[in-house]
């Protein structure tokens, strides 16, 4: 009654208890003919069915009380006494793939060419997914193992679709080996995703790659670091219609820009899409768009895989000139404001900010004490089960897209949410599942390297400097200088204008910096099993679940840090919630994130802890690392230490940066392109 008061008839209001509600596509067969025909008044006999069926649910759940599992196992199965195409229908909406291949079969049998199994049933199953996802009545995961349930039904009929055109070609006098494997002729549109040079993480473009196939367009995915010539190879190559860019780390934002130079040198006319989590609309706007777009191919920002699809529909589709021209009318906006936003903000000169930087005044707050374990300490015996309790949940659900409104917002108060709450429950009860086989198998292990040693900052306080040794720092024989970046932007308080390197205490004192890098390391391999069984849940999963790993390995190795191997706060007692929460002295800012906002700094700390000999983790030519689960960090260990947000920077800072570095100039602007206050040569 609801379904079609609401949608049909335009009610407005109605008060219902939510979580006894099940979705219309939820609810067995028999029982929506019934409530049909009872609401419409289809038949004379409507009312004696429904009461029918009321004494069967009743009987049912008497039984269930009782401790019988008979009657819940006949509704369960209820829907495999449809006809096989009403039975894969139900399986795409329901992402049952435990049947597909008998299912595919039995239709198969009903039909006179395997293709019509596709465009028949399939894609009426993948309709109802599309228009479900797009009101917003199913949720990405349900998405995905839908997307599933599709690819192995397709991975089923291929064999006879490929012997169908080569008996075809047979029949025509043609030689079948000239049997083009690639035709994709009957699809929405073609897509070229890539994640750009450099770049290693891909979780995303696989999640807007599935779903867009499930809406039948055709996805090219090229892979990782992925160089500008060869995507435009591709492009040309497989002659597709939008061409999608992905990244995560900063380096890709500039890398982005080259190819949409390149693009439009070569003449290319495709829509170019920009997404990653280093991405944002205003960057697309303001850095990327003027390079390429036109009214024939804008460059468009695509914020998360729900929009994937209205995107590249509204790009191909009809209404693409509106669509292109209402967006050129936003970004150009945004542009003026942007500029604008520059003239009016004020920034100190690099002198000015670093006469007000942060004072600490060591002698009344001195340094942490030596660390018990100084130089580098391999990491190596720490299980996935050592760190489970200090998996941060909340990105996990962030990843696929489920967000509980207040006051559910977060894990584990997301169960309460009474539109996600159930997909969310089922979703990390299958990722409990999975990391339990993941623990069972060892097919993921943990790996990392700290490092501990005498620093002091710089004489003109802006880096710090490493010793090997203590002796070394007495005879004033710096072995590692660590660049930091200060704070320019006009503040409207007194607050100081911080940098990394404040944090540090000068010559005179016996400070120390720390540093480590850590890495999951097996999800690649998994990754590629679930592949090449169409999985495409289960490989986005194990993806997710090991940047939770990670990370919590982290989080449990800072732990480590502050109380045994450097062993300032040895009586540290909190609870994995306040850790999560940063109640503890000390902090541990990566490189290449808002406290010191420059990649190349990895390069230091790789020689310096010997990453790569002693655990495995390399750095691409980006310095993205790999495996792409992994975390670095440098740690400091004054109470007074705080993360911050460097911003934006001027040309003289850069300058001076550049310099400390031996760096080229415009290298150094290159790798800092995204936080200069300038416009670059």
């Amino acid at each position: 009654f609801l379904h079609h008061a609401i949608l049909e008839a335009g009610m407005d209001v109605g008060i219902v208890n939510a979580k006894e509600m099940l979705a219309i596509d939820e609810v067995d067969p028999e029982i929506r003919k019934a409530a049909d025909d009872l609401v419409f008044n289809k038949s004379p006999d409507a009312t004696e069915v429904m009461l029918d069926l009321t004494r069967k649910e009743k009987e049912a759940i008497e039984v269930r009380k009782k401790g019988g599992g008979a009657a819940s196992e006949v509704k369960k199965s209820s829907w495999r006494d449809l006809d096989a195409k009403k039975r894969l229908e139900h399986a795409l909406v329901n992402g049952i793939s435990e049947f597909v291949d008998k299912d595919v079969e039995e239709a198969r049998q009903t039909v006179n060419r395997p293709l019509e199994v596709i465009e028949g049933p399939l894609m009426d199953g993948m309709n109802v997914v599309g228009d479900l996802f797009g009101s917003g009545k199913m949720f990405l995961p349900q998405v995905i193992k839908s997307a599933r349930v599709m690819k192995k039904a397709v991975a089923y009929l291929l064999p006879f679709m490929d012997k169908e055109k080569k008996d075809n070609m047979v029949k025509m006098g043609l030689n079948p080996d000239d049997f083009d494997e690639n035709d994709d002729s009957n699809y929405a549109g073609k897509v070229l995703m890539a994640t750009v040079k450099g770049d290693v993480h891909d979780i995303g473009k696989n999640i807007v790659a599935v779903v867009l196939g499930c809406n039948n367009f055709k996805v090219y995915d090229i892979g990782v670091m992925c160089s500008c010539e060869l995507i435009l190879e591709k492009a040309k190559e497989y002659d597709v219609d939008v061409i999608g860019l992905s990244g995560l780390i900063t380096p890709s934002l500039d890398e982005m820009v080259v190819v949409a130079k390149e693009l439009s040198k070569g003449g290319f006319k495709q829509p170019l899409l920009i997404g990653g989590a280093t991405t944002s609309k205003m960057h697309t706007a303001v850095k990327i768009s003027p390079n390429y777009t036109t009214n024939d191919h804008p460059v468009v920002h695509v914020l998360d895989a729900s929009r994937s699809v209205t995107v590249v529909s509204s790009l191909l589709g009809e209404g693409k000139a509106d669509f292109v021209e209402e967006l050129g009318e936003e970004y150009e906006e945004m542009r003026e404001d942007y500029y604008a936003g520059l003239e009016d903000r004020y920034f100190l000169s690099h002198e000015q900010a670093m006469e007000q930087k942060l004072k600490i005044n060591f002698d009344e707050s001195p340094p942490a004490p030596t660390p018990k374990k100084m130089g580098v300490t391999l990491i190596d015996s720490v299980t996935i089960e050592d760190i489970v309790p200090f998996i941060d949940w909340n990105p996990f659900f962030q990843t696929w897209e489920l967000r509980g409104r207040y006051p559910n917002r977060g894990y584990p108060k997301i169960f309460n949410d009474e539109t996600v709450g159930s997909e969310a429950k089922k979703l990390f009860d299958d990722a409990q599942k999975m990391m339990k086989e993941i623990i069972r198998d060892k097919s993921m292990w943990l790996k990392g390297v700290v490092g501990l040693f005498a620093a002091n900052c710089s004489s003109d306080g802006e880096d710090v400097n490493v010793y090997e040794s203590e002796a070394d720092r007495e005879a004033g024989k710096v072995w590692k200088s660590f660049c930091m970046l200060r704070q320019q932007a006009e503040k409207e308080s007194d607050d100081a204008y911080l940098s990394l390197a404040d944090f540090v205490a000068p010559a005179g004192f016996k400070d120390h910096l720390g540093m480590f890098a850590v890495s999951c390391f097996g999800c690649d391999e998994l990754v590629a099993k679930y592949e090449s069984e169409n999985d495409d849940y289960s490989k986005i999963m194990a993806q997710a679940l090991a940047d939770r790993f990670v990370e919590a390995f982290a989080e449990k190795l800072h732990l480590d840090i502050r109380t045994s191997l450097w062993g300032y706060a040895p009586d540290e007692q909190l609870n994995e919630a306040d850790l999560l929460k940063i109640k503890y002295d000390g902090i541990r800012p990566a490189p290449g994130y808002p406290s010191q906002p420059d990649h190349t700094e990895k390069s230091t700390m790789w020689h310096t802890i010997q990453a790569k000999e002693l655990a495995g983790i390399e750095l691409s030519e980006s310095l993205s690392m790999m495996p792409a689960s992994s975390v670095s960090a440098l740690v400091f260990s004054h109470p007074e230490s705080e993360y911050f947000a460097v911003g934006q920077v001027g040309r003289d800072q850069v300058e001076s940066y550049a310099k400390r570095k031996g760096m080229e100039l415009s290298l150094a602007e290159r790798w800092l392109s995204p936080i200069l206050n300038y416009e670059r040569d």
